[in-house]
């Protein structure tokens, strides 16, 4: 499943690149759409999608492997029919370097190279997604904890611990050392907290420096990492297309000739090399066409499956966590229908919308007016977010 978008010479087009690169990307959200439409009848299936990160990377690794042993490229690269290659670049004052591309000179992949690239492609994407989900709890808390306040810090770990009677010296021990640890990884997640969007943003500026001087044809490096790695994207020429086969099938019966022991354990290696080699195969030829063919019939299905599988009656969603009382607001009042402004039964009742309390619309609205905060909340307000409530009626 070779392709060739277009363009003359080895060097491929930008798009042919962006192409390449976007490939994982796209071919992550289809196997995570397709996992959870499966995890509908399935619900086993649901323990893959916790781990999506770790079984995604781990496939990824396999993927990028073999791709980069058998065929010097990567998954998506080998599927555009490019080829990745080392650069040399060796200087020469004669007249007659014009002609061989000003020094550059290219040559196969080491393995060193070959290594790196998989690390590359599969383990540092892994690590950004786990930062960013790290980043995104993090931001998470912060805004529950402006809104709401810090949640009950009574309920601690420590104190379902049932292993009958434990002495006070071993508990002090245990609370310390899970005290110390969550500060510890409290600690670390804000660093992360804060140093994310720092990254992310200088990653993703010399990515488009980077794609931007390759448009221009400024650069032959697409991305930072294969100017790190002094790796060229070329396309494949039509003799390696042809030897691309011929190669696998050399270093597969060299790894057979390595085969140690008696001739029925050589046999049982064999086999399982084989089944091995078969199992690849088939998932990297056949992964994006199985996929994309299931999202077209899942598409063709939708209506008739969201008919049978959608509820008529979802079920009611829990309430929102209470908001934090200022300390310098009006305090509540025991009974629920006095207004704790007029400290009377509530008439007209109308609640403030960005904190949820509820009092009369008299009071409310002319203390709004005035200092442009709830009296509870103290939180920024105005007399738009005053609505009537007719549950009265």
């Amino acid at each position: 499943m070779l392709f060739q978008v277009g363009g003359q010479g080895t060097r491929p087009t930008f798009f042919e690149m962006a192409a390449a690169q976007q490939l994982p990307a796209s071919l992550r959200a289809a196997l995570t759409y397709s996992f959870g439409v499966l995890a509908l009848r399935r619900p086993f299936l649901h323990r893959v999608l916790d781990y999506e990160d770790e079984f995604y990377a781990l496939l990824m690794l396999v993927l990028e492997t073999h791709s980069l042993r058998t065929t010097d490229a990567s998954f998506s690269e080998s599927l555009y029919g490019l080829r990745r290659r080392a650069v040399k670049i060796q200087a020469k004052k004669d007249d007659a370097q014009s002609s061989s591309g000003d020094g550059i000179h290219h040559s196969g992949l080491e393995k060193r190279q070959k290594v790196l690239s998989v690390v590359f492609l599969a383990v540092f994407p892994y690590l950004k997604s786990k930062l960013y989900s790290i980043y995104n709890k993090e931001r998470e808390a912060r805004l529950q904890a402006s809104l709401w306040g810090h949640g009950d810090e009574r309920f601690d770990g420590t104190d379902y611990i049932d292993g009958g009677e434990v002495s006070p010296v071993s508990r002090g021990n245990l609370d310390r050392d899970v005290s110390i640890r969550t500060r510890m990884m409290t600690r670390i997640h804000k660093i992360i907290g804060a140093c994310y969007p720092w990254l992310h943003a200088s990653s993703e500026g010399a990515s488009f420096a980077y794609q931007l001087l390759y448009l221009l044809d400024a650069t032959g490096f697409y991305s930072v990492g294969l100017h790190a790695l002094g790796i060229h994207v070329c396309r494949a020429t039509g003799q390696e297309l042809m030897d691309t086969n011929s190669r696998i099938s050399k270093i597969r019966s060299h790894e057979r000739e390595r085969l140690r022991g008696p001739p029925w354990l050589k046999a049982l290696q064999g086999a399982l090399l084989s089944c091995m080699y078969t199992a690849l195969d088939y998932a990297q030829t056949g992964l994006i066409a199985a996929v994309f063919f299931f999202k077209m019939m899942e598409w063709w299905y939708q209506s008739a499956e969201e008919r049978m599988s959608a509820p008529t009656v979802y079920p009611t969603p829990p309430p929102p966590p209470l908001p934090k009382v200022a300390e310098e607001g009006i305090p509540l009042p025991p009974d629920r229908t006095i207004c704790p402004l007029c400290s009377q039964k509530r008439a007209n009742p109308s609640v403030v919308t960005v904190s949820g309390f509820v009092f009369c619309y008299t009071c409310i609205f002319k203390y709004v007016s005035q200092y442009k905060r709830c009296p509870i909340t103290l939180m920024p307000a105005t007399v738009d977010h005053i609505r009537r409530l007719f549950h009265d009626i």
